[in-house]
């Protein structure tokens, strides 16, 4: 039975090459193409009968019937159908009318650009739309015909003629159609992919204020919903026209008809015409503002997302869940008005041809014209019946053409947004060689972040650097040390002054830019891997021995934004990216802060020192030990250049320099202070001593596991390790039938299995009410007892009747689709803030985006729409076959075949299509994370001028999303076009049975049959894209559905576990054979420790990168659950308590602060538990008090997206802020101070000693001197507690701490005693 239906529902199969499966590997020649794709799309070789058939996708189909597909299974797009050659194009447009366009005249530029680079292929698909019109329109007279031919009797040879023309009719409907369809979604879907493009290639030039005006968010918005929903645009806009047209011809033949007596029937289109004015402009209202409501969602999800580890760890959960349930609600608001008119729209549009038609027939009596006959009649309502698709869908065309007009708006004013000036970045080897011995230069430089504004960040800035010099920037914290950075890379916008840059630039940011895939793509970022070289910069990096230790080696794959990594490792991947880059320029912006002093000297030594010493190195630091070296020093303060020289060139009496070094000078004396015996050691006393202890200091460096070599390995053992145990998996999806499940899953969450009932029970009683009217039609023409106003009194009744019907089926579909988006938001929500840290760190932020996004966006909208037509159409179909087969029973013996056909064809296209729309799902994430990526490392992308080398990545991303989307497109009219083949036949059926057997069947009752049989068709290619759609949107439902069943983290509060409101009282943390591994199977990384920090006591926590620092303290608040072991605070277990109660009560700073969008208010004290005093307070202990005070706004001065408007430096003040207002008894500082400068975090370190004197503080740093007077010191190794002792104690041994302390001492010592003579020989001088 299987072969049979697949030969029959794959009529006119073009048997030629096409039909050959064949899976062709790409040559070298084709290594740009889709990755995965095994070959190009069959389209391209078809010949015309497979074109016009659609059997070109045959061999999809095929496999997909005979397996689950894959992505490597979907054929590559065409070259014409690619990005690039759409983007091209519409580039090529833009910029030619962009340069005659003003601010004025700019609002529709991307509207005319799309308009001229379309016209041309859109011309064929018009005259599809018009040739699919006029047989649509014509269809009713061949009614009246047939009607004619039975009353008068013609012979059966004219009979014959007729149901011949109207095969031809039928059969140019269906090709036309389908080819109108299919080639529109094509266009669209390269005027998309054109427009993504786009977005993302103004995304990479996009300037400072831009960026401002256009959050991460925002941006991923336009692509995943403008930029889609622009892609269906030219569909809806070819059938608005084209219904607006059939409109006027079917009303042409209405009055072809009954002449005159149509007149009247004009007034109640005129109405509904008239009443849709106000809806459709309440519509765009509604959708404006939903849509605005869902853009200030999605961004704060976005923010959410990406700092889910900094919400957890401060117990924000509720807060911020319940800021992201308010946004929702704003949101469901404009939802449920937007969707409230569709009710009334719907018994608008379902009622007026049967209000028309009976106003028709009242004008024929009155006017006493045409005789009111069955031809007339059925012709009429044939017409009318027909007339119900413009007067149903042009109101849900306009509709999404106002969306499209919102979405091109937005895009067109992002498109214009200011650009960054890339023609200044690209330096030619001319300017090089011009350049002389010059690097950069700036001349009387005066640079603001808003230049409109008075407010200037960087002032009469001066500066020159010759080639090969190594250039330090210093100063206090907000001093405008990275602005000074930026003004050099161009992103602070120029006032006034010059910037010349001569050469070739390497960035490595303040705050690490890790991409998601493996260290090797991070540290390579598109350049060739060279061995030699690429072994040499790891090791220059201190990455060599981290690369060993990892399981895969180089080719471990990072999490988002590098969340399985140490914060030293990040910033030294980023630094052998640079380093690897061989450019003329390295700008280092704090690169130092986030590693231990050993690593940060080796850095200085191997890297900057030796790997880059015939290099120019412009570097900002906060440690004065790497100072001496530099051959300029630039002193910044107040956005200012104060000093400029050498080292000792700057110690003056007074100035910020000296009282930089002199905060170095106290913290160094203070740590040899503390070193007995050591007190007049001498730095190369030192030097030995750390040179000789250096090898045997504990840590992972003895791992003696080689690194990987890729150039060793073969492609499949790459892909091997690639696909074997890594931190991010490849995304689930749902495999093979699902049958009913997701629809049961869409009744269940929503209990929305009444509603449904209901629906499909309103429907059937409309369209019985509905045939029974047409029946009394047909069976009172002939009967003289009935007059003409009885006839049409009763018919309009009966009509009128059903109206209640339809109004409830639409309501109630309505209520179904708002209750639903409701139910799932909420499982989605609580799920994802229920989540463990553990699933944020193996899942990218681009799948979880999309799940909130579009696949939330297509269950509010789509899902209820298709869910309620597709009722509709079964209903219609039903009552349809029903009512053909009372007037001509024998067409049943087509029918009946036919239909099991039709179903057996569905089967065999749900095989591939359920399977390429879950392929689907999963190939949008990827874009997703990419652009977002991007715009967070867009400065650093910018800076290697890589910018093509990410573009040519996106558009492989977008090439693999349209390429499934053409696909699923093709597949969908492969299907109709089969299916209307097979409805042809029993249209065509039945009219020979009216031919053949004329005596038997009243003209009333033809007139009936053939009434609903012409459209039958129309019923049935609508059934089946509504089934097609609910087939495919039903995915979504599918895949929010995973996400609600995520295993939760432990329970914010367990009753009857709740420690009391004083816990913890005093402090006191004990750790008891405490194990943790990250995931099953994995090995341990803390492995049995056991200790005591006894309450009150500052403990300081030491060890290289990866002995389990981290790990520590994600233990302590239970980031992470232990394997075995306890935690006891104040002898209470904390994994018996709930994680809020836990949470609440520590305080932490972590290494990479987090701010969020909002004020300095919101982001100092979210919950709003403390007055403006208070946190006056506050803002004076962390020393940003002169800093605030100055801003027009004060405590509700704005924070931008992650606070790009601040500092890091500021950023990790503010978050000392947030902990000074809390006051817990236990504070973790985690490397809180890394990257502020000396003499701030000698203030800080002080004032946490004031203000937490009772408190248990447990420091992580780096910094030596910032643990050196702590109580306690723990060294930690490998997972494991080498040294936990007094400071002093540990000193005066051979321990681990003293090898370190004299690691640190014996680098700053000679900083120190340099320092110290030049201080001694200024003073003399003065």
């Amino acid at each position: 039975m299987v072969p049979w239906c697949s030969n029959l529902s794959t009529l006119f199969h073009h048997h030629d090459s096409v039909s050959s499966i064949s899976l062709k590997i790409p040559s070298n020649g084709e290594e740009d193409k889709k990755e995965g794709a095994s070959t190009e799309t069959k389209l391209g070789q078809a010949g015309v009968i497979s074109r016009s058939t659609i059997s070109w996708i045959n061999p999809v189909l095929q496999l997909g019937y005979s397996k689950p597909l894959v992505l490597e299974d979907i054929p590559a797009l065409l070259p014409e159908d690619e990005s690039q050659v759409a983007y091209k194009r519409l580039s090529c447009i833009w910029g030619s009318l962009s340069r005659d366009f003003n601010s004025s005249n700019a609002k529709n530029l991307l509207l005319r650009t799309l308009a001229i680079t379309q016209w041309r292929e859109n011309l064929f698909v018009a005259a599809c739309a018009l040739a699919r019109t006029i047989s649509v329109v014509v269809l009713p007279l061949f009614l009246y015909a047939f009607v004619q031919y039975i009353t008068n009797e013609h012979k059966a040879s004219k009979g014959l003629v007729l149901v011949g023309c109207l095969a031809v009719i039928k059969f140019m409907e269906s090709l036309s159609q389908r080819h109108c369809y299919f080639n529109a979604r094509r266009s669209g879907l390269r005027m998309r992919s054109a427009i993504m493009v786009a977005i993302y290639q103004k995304q990479l030039i996009l300037s400072s204020l831009g960026r401002k005006r256009h959050s991460t968010g925002e941006i991923m918005n336009y692509i995943a919903f403008d930029a889609y929903r622009m892609g269906d645009t030219l569909w809806w806009f070819h059938r608005a026209w084209s219904l607006v047209l059939q409109l006027f011809l079917s009303i042409g033949i209405i009055f072809k008809v009954v002449g005159l007596a149509a007149l009247p029937g004009l007034v109640p289109i005129l109405v509904v015409i008239v009443l849709d004015i106000p809806f459709a402009k309440l519509h765009k209202k509604h959708q404006s503002q939903f849509m605005d409501a869902q853009e200030e969602r999605l961004r704060a999800t976005m923010e959410v997302l990406n700092n889910m580890k900094t919400i957890k760890l401060q117990s924000w959960e509720d807060k911020f869940k319940s800021m992201i349930d308010f946004l929702r609600g704003t949101e469901y608001k404009y939802l449920a008005k937007m969707q409230a008119k569709r009710p009334y729209s719907t018994v608008l549009y379902w009622m007026s041809p049967t209000i028309v038609s009976a106003v028709v027939f009242i004008g024929r009596v009155l006017i006493r014209g045409t005789p009111l006959n069955a031809a007339t009649i059925f012709t009429v309502l044939a017409t009318l019946r027909g007339m119900s698709e413009p007067m149903r869908w042009i109101p849900e065309s306009l509709s999404f053409l106002i969306q499209a007009k919102v979405s091109l708006d937005r895009l067109n004013t992002f498109l214009l947004e200011d650009e960054f000036n890339v023609e200044e970045m690209q330096v030619s080897s001319k300017n090089l060689e011009r350049s002389s011995n010059k690097c950069v230069e700036i001349q009387g430089g005066n640079f603001s972040w808003e230049p409109e504004s008075a407010v200037l960040a960087l002032k009469d800035i001066n500066l020159e650097v010759k080639r090969g010099q190594k250039i330090a920037i210093c100063g206090p914290v907000g001093s405008g040390k990275t602005s000074l950075v930026y003004a050099i890379l161009r992103e602070i916008p120029k006032i006034s002054g010059s910037v010349n840059v001569f050469g070739s630039i390497a960035y490595v940011s303040q705050a690490p830019w890790i991409r998601s895939g493996t260290i090797r793509d991070n540290i390579l970022c598109g350049e060739l891997m060279d061995r030699t070289r690429y072994d040499m910069v790891t090791e220059a990096c201190a990455l060599d021995k981290d690369i060993s230790s990892f399981s895969h080696g180089d080719l471990t794959e990072i999490g988002q934004r590098g969340n399985n990594l140490s914060g030293g490792q990040k910033q030294r991947i980023q630094l052998a990216r640079a380093v690897y880059r061989d450019a003329d320029i390295y700008i280092l912006d704090d690169s130092f802060s986030a590693v231990d002093v050993h690593t940060a000297a080796v850095l200085s030594k191997e890297c900057v020192s030796a790997t880059l010493k015939d290099k120019t190195v412009i570097f900002v630091t906060h440690h004065l030990e790497f100072l001496t070296n530099a051959d300029k020093i630039l002193v910044m303060e107040g956005g200012r250049i104060m000093q400029s020289g050498r080292f000792e060139e700057l110690l003056s009496a007074g100035t910020t320099f000296e009282q930089i070094v002199k905060a170095h000078k106290s913290a160094v004396s203070e740590l040899v202070s503390s070193e007995p015996g050591k007190k007049t050691e001498t730095p190369n006393s030192s030097v030995d001593q750390f040179e000789k202890s250096n090898e045997c200091f504990p840590s992972e460096e003895n791992n003696d596991r080689e690194i990987l070599a890729g150039d060793r390995l073969t492609k499949e053992e790459e892909r091997g390790i690639l696909a074997g145990d890594q931190l991010t998996k490849v995304e689930e999806r749902e495999i093979g039938k699902s049958g009913f499940r997701p629809l049961l899953d869409y009744l269940h969450v929503s209990k929305g299995s009444l509603l449904l009932s209901s629906v499909i029970l309103s429907r059937i009683a409309f369209s019985l009410f509905q045939a029974a009217a047409s029946y009394w039609l047909a069976l009172a023409i002939r009967n003289p007892k009935v007059s003409n106003g009885i006839l049409v009194g009763v018919y309009a009744g009966i009509s009128l009747f059903s109206s209640p019907f339809v109004f409830l089926r639409s309501l109630l579909t309505v209520l179904l689709g708002l209750k639903a988006s409701k139910a799932f938001f909420a499982g989605i929500n609580k799920s994802l803030f229920e989540a463990p840290m553990h699933f944020f760190d193996t899942t990218p932020v681009g799948r979880i985006y999309t799940r909130v996004s579009s696949d939330m966006s297509s269950l509010d909208l789509d899902v209820p729409s298709s869910l309620g037509h597709l009722v509709s159409t079964i209903a219609d179909l039903l009552v349809t076959t029903a009512v053909m087969a009372s007037v001509t029973w024998p067409v049943l013996i087509v029918s009946i075949p036919a239909v099991m056909a039709a179903i057996y064809a569905q089967e065999y296209y749900v095989s591939t299509a359920r399977e390429l729309v879950r392929i689907n799902g999963t190939t949008k994430a990827p874009i997703m994370s990419c652009a977002a990526e991007t715009s967070s490392g867009v400065i650093t992308i910018r800076a290697f001028n890589i910018k093509d080398i990410f573009f040519k990545d996106y558009l492989k991303l977008i090439d693999t999303d349209a390429s499934v989307s053409f696909h699923s497109n093709a597949a969908v009219e492969w299907l109709i076009l089969r299916v209307e083949t097979l409805q042809n036949l029993t249209v065509l059926t039945a009219a020979l049975l009216i031919v053949l057997l004329p005596s038997k069947n009243l003209p009333g009752l033809v007139g009936l049959c053939l009434s609903y049989a012409l459209s039958l068709n129309s019923i049935q290619v609508l059934m089946t894209h509504c089934y097609c759609d609910l087939s495919n949107c039903i995915v979504s439902v599918e895949r929010i559905k995973q996400f609600m069943c995520i295993a939760p983290e432990p329970p914010a509060i367990v009753e009857g576990m709740r420690p009391p409101s004083s816990w913890p009282a005093y402090g006191r943390i004990e750790l008891h054979d405490l194990k943790i591994r990250y995931r099953p199977n994995s090995p341990l990384v803390l492995k049995g420790i056991s200790c005591t920090i006894i309450e009150g006591t500052r403990v300081g926590v030491v060890g290289r990168t990866g002995s389990g620092k981290t790990t520590l303290i994600s233990a302590l608040f239970r980031l992470v659950e232990p394997e075995s072991g306890r935690i006891l605070i104040d002898g209470l277990d904390i994994c018996n308590m709930g994680l809020k109660d836990l949470r609440t009560k520590l305080s932490i700073i972590p290494q990479e602060p987090t701010l969020f969008k909002g004020s300095v208010r919101s982001n100092l004290d979210p919950l709003g538990h403390y007055s403006d005093n208070e946190i006056w307070e506050a803002i004076e202990k962390c020393q940003l008090k002169d800093t605030i005070s100055n801003l027009p706004n004060l405590l509700d001065s704005p924070v931008s997206d992650e606070g790009e408007n601040w500092s890091i430096g500021q950023c990790q003040l503010l978050c000392l802020g947030r902990v000074l207002l809390r006051r817990n008894r236990i504070l973790v500082l985690d490397e809180a101070t890394a990257s502020i400068d000396s003499a701030t975090d000698v203030i800080l370190e002080g004032i946490i000693r004031q203000e937490f004197s009772g408190s248990t503080v447990i420091t992580i740093a780096h910094r030596v001197p910032t643990v050196i007077d702590s109580d306690m010191v723990m060294v930690l190794s490998d997972g494991e507690i080498v040294e936990y002792d007094v400071p002093s104690k540990l000193m005066e041994t051979d321990s681990s701490f003293s090898k370190l302390v004299a690691e640190f001492w014996s680098i700053s010592s000679r900083n120190s005693l340099q320092s110290t003579r030049s201080f001694q020989r200024n003073s003399q001088t003065i």
